[in-house]
């Protein structure tokens, strides 16, 4: 992971912006901050931002519709909500628009950068040797997880986020196989305090309406106290075929 990734922390108290970019620059980061949405959109349109830090009530809007703006203008930027708001409902909202993961208010310095690095693995996974690059293809699609994009039968990018991405990779690993909502979250996230059950089942329903799953033929199961299950055939063959 490069020492000089940069974070962009969006929050309205300056005392917890000095605290989080103190900590943050001494994981080894660099930082920017904004006290705003409008000094947030100023600071991504020119700087490279490699995550957002982002407070869900900020002075002058939302930091939900703020997410939702960026997933809309195509922008894969990993985000990670920060909430004082504890109720599932709030964190679903969050996942539902586009954000990667969620921190409650108060937290750890500690537990955010975890959830940073965590965050940033799973966006920039070390590329492996090319004569050992895979594709999957599954009913017309192709998921690369070197360029971690997914392509239509017409052709057309699918613009998933890294949890998105994440999910579906697990599934296309194991065609058939019936996860549980407990085994998706190990293999997705890991286990820890604040991650919930819920945000699996609303990370198959995007991934369906994103993949225009169609019940008639779905490609995701519900299966009845089991979990979810691929149903579609996989396909794993050379980058460059």
């Amino acid at each position: 992971m490069s020492a000089q990734q940069r974070i962009l922390v969006a929050d309205d108290d300056p005392e917890i912006r000095k605290l989080l970019a103190r900590y943050i620059e001494g994981q080894g980061f660099s930082v920017l901050l904004a006290a705003n949405c409008h000094e947030l959109h100023e600071r991504l349109a020119t700087h490279q931002v490699d995550l957002v830090v982002l407070d869900v009530m900020l002075p002058d809007g939302s930091g939900l519709d703020v997410c939702r703006d960026l997933r809309a203008q195509r922008s894969n930027v990993p985000i990670i909500l920060l909430t004082a708001l504890k109720e599932d409902v709030d964190r679903i909202i969050g996942l539902e628009i586009g954000a990667d993961d969620y921190l409650g208010k108060p937290f750890n310095p500690r537990e955010l950068i975890a959830r940073v690095r965590a965050v940033l693995r799973r966006h920039g996974e070390a590329a492996i040797p090319a004569s050992e690059e895979k594709v999957y293809r599954f009913e017309g699609f192709t998921a690369d997880p070197q360029t971690r994009r997914v392509i239509d039968p017409q052709g057309a990018d699918i613009v998933l986020t890294g949890a998105e991405f994440d999910l579906l990779k697990t599934f296309l690993d194991r065609p058939g196989r019936v996860l549980s909502r407990d085994q998706l979250l190990d293999l997705t996230r890991g286990r820890n305090g604040d991650v919930f059950d819920r945000s699996i089942d609303v990370l198959v329903s995007r991934l369906r309406r994103k993949l225009g799953d169609r019940a008639s033929s779905p490609l995701f199961k519900t299966v009845r106290n089991g979990g979810y299950q691929l149903a579609a055939r996989v396909d794993l063959q050379d980058g460059a075929t």
